[in-house]
């Protein structure tokens, strides 16, 4: 095995901070993703497992312990009863493999083009955008039980998704290590148009716009909001949405209209659950004083998106981190609302 050491994981990530890894490893294989495992064991190593850095913060102080980067490449595809599946490797670029399916006309993640990272990282947080999300179309997904060292196969039932999580990201976190996602995909199917951006984009089309179609215009709004990245365009060096949106109770969604009724305020809001409201964070974000281009110096939110705190060039973690907490204490203040933050923190 080659152990780097003192590896620098800011490069490693969409937005560009951090300190190093003690030691560093890349592995291409299942069996080097176990062997890792128990090199880090043996030498009673705090072990982290590193996929395509979209979605983290990682401290100033690095990592102290073993960075296992997943690097496992390669989509099969097969048919099973008229469905087809694509078995794809944890270590596969996300928008490389859409614009696969969508070329060769397959329905079901066309909208979730443009979503940086890898696919081994797209069960964890039931990445979604646009109206989709991944757990409609996972079939099951291949992992490595570090509670026994065994590779397991969990069926979707088994992966616990809802919105933004599943069991690897809230009850298992930390037990498993993503190997393989297999998708089903839909041939021929039509393409997902009911995001209002997307709606508005296809206003005034005479027919319903293609897969391929699709897929460009989620490309073209992603990136005017800087969710796109971008070489060069330092609001879209970030780590997405920094928050969720909330998910309330009818009792908290009327409270906190009541609170917006008395700014001469309407809350927007879209069904999520039974009996609950989804409330748009960036909405919550803006009506704080946070407004689009917020903020001096190395560290600031989005020119282009309220959600998306950016690194303006040599920023700290600490920095991202004050910027956070300044956010999530001025809304809970104002709207009596707790912002939960979509990244994983690495070594805080």
């Amino acid at each position: 095995m080659l152990i780097q050491e003192n590896v620098t994981l800011a490069p490693l990530t969409t937005l560009g901070v951090g300190g190093p890894a003690r030691y560093f490893f890349e592995a291409k294989t299942i069996s080097e993703v176990i062997e890792a495992v128990n090199l880090a064991r043996a030498r009673n190593l705090a072990l982290f497992v590193l996929g395509g850095g979209s979605n983290l913060v990682v401290s100033d102080a690095g990592w102290p312990g073993l960075v296992l980067k997943i690097a496992i490449f390669g989509v099969e595809d097969r048919n099973e009863n008229g469905v087809p599946l694509f078995d794809v490797g944890a270590g596969e670029e996300w928008d490389r493999f859409v614009a696969h399916a969508v070329t060769r006309n397959l329905a079901g993640i066309e909208c979730l083009s443009g979503i940086p990272g890898s696919a081994g990282g797209t069960p964890v947080q039931n990445v979604g955008a646009y109206g989709q999300e991944v757990a409609e179309t996972i079939e099951s997904v291949l992992a490595l039980d570090l509670r026994t060292l065994q590779v397991r196969e969990l069926c979707k039932e088994a992966c616990g998704f809802s919105y933004r999580t599943s069991i690897f990201n809230s009850s298992e976190r930390g037990r498993y290590v993503i190997l393989r996602v297999t998708y089903a995909l839909i041939p021929g199917g039509q393409s997902r148009v009911h995001y209002t951006d997307l709606k508005k984009y296809f206003s005034g089309w005479s027919q319903a716009p293609t897969l391929a179609e699709t897929r460009d215009a989620v490309r073209n709004i992603r990136a005017s909001k800087g969710m796109l990245i971008s070489p060069g365009d330092d609001d879209s060096r970030s780590a997405g949405s920094f928050f969720k949106n909330p998910v309330l109770s009818s009792q908290q969604f009327q409270d906190l209209a009541v609170r917006a009724k008395a700014k001469n305020l309407q809350v927007p809001s879209y069904p999520a659950l039974d009996e609950l409201k989804k409330v748009s964070a960036a909405w919550l974000v803006e009506h704080s004083g946070f407004s689009k281009g917020f903020g001096f110096g190395r560290v600031g939110i989005s020119r282009k998106h309220a959600l998306a705190i950016v690194n303006r060039g040599e920023a700290t973690a600490s920095d991202v981190l004050a910027l956070k907490e300044e956010i999530q204490e001025r809304v809970e203040d104002i709207w009596g609302v707790r912002l939960e933050p979509e990244p994983v923190f690495v070594g805080f």
